[in-house]
């Protein structure tokens, strides 16, 4: 019933560990005492990378499923599962379910289906990241703004009942320059739900107000937000200051450069977190593809680029978790150890929850192996191994 982990670099607090064996228990689904008892199995990894499972905090589905598709609960649950399932193949055991800017109506049916769950075989489910309704049509990306709110409609009239507490809805994108974000960004923090600001003309004054009513983070940093420059830098300006939030970067080559990954990272390695923004076209053959609730035109899929078909407008990432992380470390130089501490130990600092994230007793025993360079190789979910390359 326990696994032991032997002759491994294990990755804490951004630095490798070596020499200490790392002991799991499919029955508890934790991390256990090392010391405490003969072990069932022993696994040497060969001074292999040992990591906690990946979190992602910001994807809106794959392998054909985007999270805006509901039809029914039924079948909405199968899907959800199959992402599940699907996820760990690229590093991660646990994530917060994107829906993008939809209709209100939308929002109160989809909301009440992403409440936090375990998944057999698969990641656990945490919860729902809203982004939107409240962005600014001059950032709009490919949301639809036709269905943007001004903070002056009230989160229940958007979200239902999810708004009144934070047993879903655990994190609100929302653009901090719209009149009345001040308060909005109070009453979502009051629930114990996370604020974070993004699709977004904001000035860094306007940004640093978002902060001091209780956002705790930027979405997507540099993407669908104004550009870095000298006098005027903007949200992203907001990743140095005194009250530096967490950051989201895409890190697949597409969204950010990766001149402007490094610079991003080296600014704040302690508060940046990795993110695929993954879109359901990640995991599928390339070619054009229909929309859906929240893009009403063809998608056209090249490699891990998404873009509305014939314009240069990009909808969302196709790279894995895995490979996002092992991008980063290649272009700023970071080792994997800190690169993983951008997809586990930094979420869990935004998001609070202290079950995972971290190779410690008494946590959940959600692990990744990998090789050198970041490479997946194996993932476990709850100390039962899912996913082998």
């Amino acid at each position: 019933m326990t696994t032991r982990f032997t002759n491994c670099r294990v990755c804490r607090d951004g630095e490798p560990v070596i020499g200490e064996d790392v002991v799991v228990s499919a029955q508890t689904g934790l991390i256990v005492d090392p010391t405490s008892k003969v072990d069932d199995e022993v696994i040497d990894l060969g001074n292999k990378i040992l990591a906690p499972g990946f979190i992602e905090l910001q994807t809106n589905g794959m392998r054909g499923f985007h999270f805006t598709h509901f039809e029914n609960e039924a079948s909405y649950q199968k899907k959800l599962d199959e992402v599940a399932r699907y996820l760990p193949s690229t590093g991660v055991t646990a994530f917060y379910a994107t829906i993008p800017t939809v209709s209100s109506d939308d929002f109160k049916k989809i909301l009440p289906s992403l409440a936090p769950r375990d998944i057999l075989g698969g990641a656990s489910l945490l919860g729902a990241h809203a982004e939107g309704p409240y962005l600014h049509p001059d950032k709009k990306g490919a949301h639809n703004s036709s269905l943007f709110h001004q903070p002056s409609t009230s989160p229940v009239e958007v979200y239902g009942n999810a708004a009144s507490s934070n047993k879903t809805l655990k994190l609100v994108t929302l653009a901090p320059e719209l009149k009345g974000a001040d308060s909005l960004i109070g009453s979502f923090v009051a629930n114990n739900i996370r604020v974070s600001l993004g699709h977004s003309t904001a000035s860094y004054n306007e940004g640093l107000s978002g902060l001091k009513s209780g956002a705790t983070c930027l979405t997507h940093t540099l993407n669908a937000m104004p550009p870095l420059s000298s006098r005027t830098p903007g949200l992203a300006g907001l990743v140095t200051s005194s009250t530096a939030p967490y950051y989201s970067i895409i890190s697949d080559g597409h969204h950010l450069h990766p001149s402007m990954a490094t610079l991003l990272y080296h600014s704040n390695p302690a508060r940046c977190i990795i993110i695929t923004d993954s879109i359901e076209l990640a995991g599928l053959e390339d070619g054009t593809y229909p929309g859906h609730a929240q893009i009403p035109f063809n998608q056209t899929k090249i490699g891990s680029r998404v873009v509305i078909e014939g314009t240069e407008t990009l909808i969302g990432g196709c790279a894995g978790l895995g490979e996002c992380v092992a991008n980063l470390v290649k272009w700023s130089g970071c080792s994997v150890a800190e690169g993983v501490k951008c997809v586990t130990e930094n979420v869990v600092g935004l998001m609070g929850d202290r079950d995972r994230g971290t190779i410690e007793v008494g946590r959940m025993a959600d692990l990744v192996v990998l090789g050198d360079e970041g490479e997946v190789e194996e993932t476990w979910v709850a100390g039962k191994r899912v996913w082998r390359k």
